[in-house]
C-alpha cells in the first residue's frame, strides 16, 4: 500500500457508476435491496450487505472483483473486500 491506500483502490483511473439505480440480482428474483454498489472491475450495480440477499458480496467471492463504489446519491467512497480498505473520492 503506497500512502495507506490499498494497491487495487490506487489502480482504479476511472469510475465506473450505476447505469440503473437497482439490483441486477434482485430484480430477477424479485428481491428487495437497502443499499446499492457498483463493482470497479465490470460494472455491475448490485445490493450492499444491509441487504437481504448481500449480492455485491457474493459477486466478490465469485469473480474476485476487489473494489466497489457506494451507488448511493451524494456518497463518494470505494471500499476493496481484498484490504478492508475505505477511502472517500472527490
Amino acid at each position: 500500500m503506497a500512502d495507506g491506500i490499498c494497491s487495487h483502490i490506487s489502480a482504479i483511473t476511472e469510475i465506473k457508476t450505476a447505469k440503473k439505480r437497482e439490483c441486477e440480482e434482485c430484480v430477477k428474483h424479485g428481491g428487495r435491496w437497502v443499499h446499492l454498489r457498483t463493482c470497479q472491475t465490470c460494472g455491475v450495480t448490485l445490493c450492499c450487505d444491509d441487504s437481504p440477499s448481500k449480492h455485491m458480496t457474493k459477486h466478490f467471492h465469485e469473480t474476485g472483483h476487489p473494489v466497489v463504489i457506494s451507488s448511493e446519491p451524494g456518497e463518494k467512497w470505494m471500499w476493496c473486500y481484498v484490504d478492508d480498505s475505505f477511502v472517500e473520492y472527490d
